[in-house]
């Protein structure tokens, strides 16, 4: 049996239908190039025939992932695996996942079904996708609360029909590790055609254990893990893919297995999970919470002055933290932001530096000294603007007392600049009040999060909002040493996403009209 664990992730797919708001494609492609840079062998980018965003997200994703497999999700239907395919097939390479469930009480409350109709259903599935590529993963869905014998018999079916990959999902997080494992033991032991296919696993966290039971299912003989990174996802979440690789890596001699990301890339990749998909990381999350590395007890940093050792069984580098700080004023040069974020490991591929050095001299003006903290937070805020914005803060004066703010501002919108003022019951609220009385849209603010970035009173402060516009929900965020102005940014955020989607229907209807004519 091969040594390597597959890694799947499906920060894209499962832990992207657990946001508040969805993610833009351009979101999805800086995830997509994360995690391909971090080593992921398999990308699950999407489920296709959900929405026309989805199908551009996959297809923009497997058009660019030149190193990483991406694959697409699809129900056992003929037209989920079709569309599927299509949006595919701009790589050169590709999985198609299918799926369907075969526990009891799937088959019988859900699907209405009699067993035999699953296996044939799930078979047929299998054999269309087939007909469009080579890597074909099919999944048991409930597979952990599905009798046995059943089980085993939708696992050789579907390796029988030409699967390369099966699934077997603790969709629910019911099973204990003993249990989960047993299951794998059992597939491997009763299924004749077992050794055609690797044999994955996908556990959620309902009861804090789907870590726990992926590694019982690698003990057992399966090769494929799938979660996502910081484990978000459906209800509690999945299993968190920087626990598996960190786990696999430090226990490694005992478990006999490895895989092949890049460990001192997680740090880097679970920061930009959280950014983008605003998800705030607990701070005694495992392996990337802010505390995972700290010591307060007298005695532990004691022992860590002594031999590190002593504490740690990893350390911060071998996930990519550094500990260096960045000092960074507004006499620096660009030649010294370019190098210092090549120090922390970024491409200039991935941001752009002309907007970058423009921020950070705005806020090396502001705060005198810039870290490293500053410049990925930065980094993240431009990559999250696009540069032609319709809407843009121009001036803003915000005047704030005991009963009531004003706010007076200047909004560059396109080519024209508007200016206003409005009171409101605070500094935020008199601003909001005004940017929507000039950009003229009926906005409903549905939760709005303030959080600091760095350290110090010099420190930024992070505005992220979800905004309802016509039914659909925004995710918006701005940066700044200004919170007011950090919540302005976060608005037109939201403001400038809709503007465009506004642009690009009215030319999808002109051009359906000119079709039609």
């Amino acid at each position: 049996m091969q040594d390597k664990v597959v890694i799947f992730d499906t920060t894209l797919r499962d832990g992207e239908q657990a946001l508040s708001a969805s993610l833009c494609v351009k979101d999805k492609l800086h995830i997509a190039l994360a995690l391909e840079r971090l080593g992921v062998d398999v990308i699950e980018a999407g489920f296709p025939v959900s929405s026309p965003g989805d199908f551009e997200s996959v297809q923009t994703i497997a058009k660019t992932l030149k190193k990483s497999r991406v694959c697409a999700l699809s129900r056992a239907l003929d037209k989920d695996i079709d569309v599927a395919a299509e949006c595919l097939k701009v790589a050169e390479a590709f999985r198609i996942h299918t799926f369907l469930s075969t526990s009891t009480i799937h088959v019988k409350d859900k699907l209405r079904l009699q067993y035999d109709e699953v296996i044939e259903m799930g078979t047929k599935a299998v054999k269309r996708a087939r007909r469009y590529t080579d890597d074909v993963e099919f999944s048991c869905e409930d597979a952990g609360r599905t009798p046995i014998d059943n089980l085993c018999r939708m696992v050789e079916a579907a390796i029988k029909a030409g699967a390369t990959t099966v699934n077997i999902p603790d969709t629910v997080g019911y099973t204990l590790p003993c249990e989960f494992g047993a299951i794998i033991e059992n597939l491997f032991q009763r299924v004749p055609n077992i050794d055609k296919a690797i044999i994955s696993v996908h556990c959620h966290d309902d009861l804090g254990l789907s870590v726990a039971n992926s590694i019982s299912a690698i003990q057992a003989g399966a090769r494929q893990v799938e979660g996502t990174i910081n484990g978000i996802g459906e209800r509690a979440g999945n299993c968190a893919l920087e626990e598996i690789a960190m786990i696999i890596k430090t226990r490694e001699n005992t478990l006999k297995v490895k895989t092949a990301l890049k460990h001192d890339e997680i740090h880097r990749t679970s920061k930009t999970v959280s950014q983008l998909c605003n998800m705030p990381i607990q701070a005694n999350k495992a392996i990337v919470g802010a505390n995972a590395f700290s010591h307060s007890s007298g005695i532990h940093q004691d022992g860590m002055l002594k031999n590190k050792n002593t504490y740690e069984i990893m350390t911060p580098e071998s996930i990519g933290l550094s500990q260096k700080s960045l000092n960074l004023t507004s006499r620096s040069g660009r030649a010294a932001v370019k190098n210092h974020m090549q120090q922390m490991g970024y491409s200039e591929k991935e941001y752009d530096l002309p907007s970058l050095y423009a921020s950070f001299l705005k806020l090396a003006d502001r705060k005198g000294q810039v870290f490293d903290y500053d410049l990925e937070a930065l980094m993240f805020f431009n990559n999250l603007q696009e540069e032609d914005d319709h809407y843009k803060i121009k001036y803003l004066s915000v005047q704030s007392g005991n009963i009531m703010a004003t706010t007076s501002i200047t909004l560059q919108c396109g080519a024209q600049e508007i200016s206003d003022a409005a009171i409101g019951n605070g500094p935020v609220d008199a601003l909001y009040q005004v940017i929507y009385r000039i950009t003229q849209y009926d906005i409903t603010l549905d939760k709005f999060d303030l959080t600091a970035k760095g350290e110090g009173e010099n420190g930024l402060g992070q505005a992220d909002i979800i905004a309802r516009y016509k039914g659909r929900k925004y995710h918006g965020t701005g940066i700044s040493t200004d919170i007011i102005e950090a919540s302005g940014q976060a608005l037109l955020h939201v403001i400038n996403s809709i503007y465009r989607a506004e642009q690009i229907s009215k030319i999808k209807k002109k051009t359906s009209l000119k079709k039609e004519k």
